[in-house]
């Protein structure tokens, strides 16, 4: 059968590529590697690297023994305990209530919940004064829950305790908002085929929901940990501020600013920098490991 297509003559290989259209060049919507990493670079310097190595040059003015007087005094080493316990006890408390809420808001359907998912982001977006003196009031020995708390002997303002509760506060979004995606994306058909294996509704929680949350859970009680060293204006009108007793590290950074003894106040700063920095550092390689660990199994 003779094909319908008839050749006029032989093709000349050598013009086919003039034959073919250039494709149109693709135009990018954000301009090339150079200009967005020198950009990147110089918004990262002005905002943390340059304001961060001020401290340090600041600190470093000072003579080891005049450093070590200033950070390891028994009243900064007070207000080092606290900040550290009562922010790793927060966080704590966020781990259990922040998944448990997270959940709630991933896994019904219920009048509010949207609502109640905008007042998650209320601690970060209200401002950490306001915050302080809200809980103070409420919480206050003739305050509204703090009167009725009273009678039974618990006291939660104006000492340690009102440190932690404000601690919560502040840390409870970072833990909601780092659940709640991963609880949003997990694939439902790994717990019902755990269910139809025969587990039962712990089993599947501990090995198929919690390998998987375990990242999120453990960045998002770093964050928690780290904000809260550092937190100051919340936590300022609940503590009470006593000295060696409720007397958080920032506190201790205001007061040597006070006395305009700079170079202690960059001294003390430096240290909670160290350890927020070190708190990421571990949170950071242990949500590596983590995330290697489940992609291994």
């Amino acid at each position: 059968m003779e094909s319908a297509l008839t050749l006029s003559g032989p093709i000349d290989l050598r013009d086919a590529p003039a034959r073919v259209p250039a494709l149109p060049r693709r135009r990018q919507t954000l301009p090339g590697l150079s200009l967005t990493l020198g950009f990147a670079l110089l918004y990262l310097s002005i905002l943390v690297l340059i304001p961060l190595c001020a401290l340090v040059i600041k600190a470093s003015g000072m003579s080891w023994e005049a450093f070590v007087s200033a950070v390891s005094s028994p009243r900064v080493l007070a207000s080092y305990r606290l900040s550290l316990g009562a922010a790793g006890l927060g966080a704590l408390i966020n781990l259990v209530a922040g998944t448990a809420l997270a959940w709630v808001l991933v896994r019904y359907e219920f009048p509010g919940r949207k609502l109640l998912d905008a007042l998650v982001d209320l601690p970060i977006a209200l401002p950490t004064a306001v915050a302080g003196i809200s809980l103070a009031a409420l919480y206050a020995p003739k305050g509204l829950l703090g009167a009725p708390l009273a009678e039974w002997g618990i006291k939660l303002a104006f000492n340690p305790w009102g440190v932690v509760l404000a601690l919560t506060f502040i840390g409870l979004p970072f833990v909601v908002r780092t659940v709640q995606p991963v609880l949003e994306d997990m694939d439902s058909a790994l717990e019902e085929a755990a269910a139809m294996l025969g587990a039962n509704a712990r089993q599947r929680f501990t090995r198929v929901i919690l390998p998987t949350l375990a990242p999120a859970l453990v960045t998002g009680v770093t964050l928690a940990l780290a904000r809260g060293v550092g937190e100051y204006g919340s936590v300022i009108f609940i503590a009470g501020n006593l000295p060696g007793v409720s007397e958080i590290a920032p506190l201790m950074i205001v007061g040597k600013l006070e006395q305009y003894d700079y170079a202690g106040a960059s001294a003390i700063a430096l240290v909670l920098l160290g350890i927020s920095l070190l708190l990421l550092l571990v949170g950071n390689s242990l949500q590596w490991w983590l995330a290697r660990r489940g992609r291994a199994r």
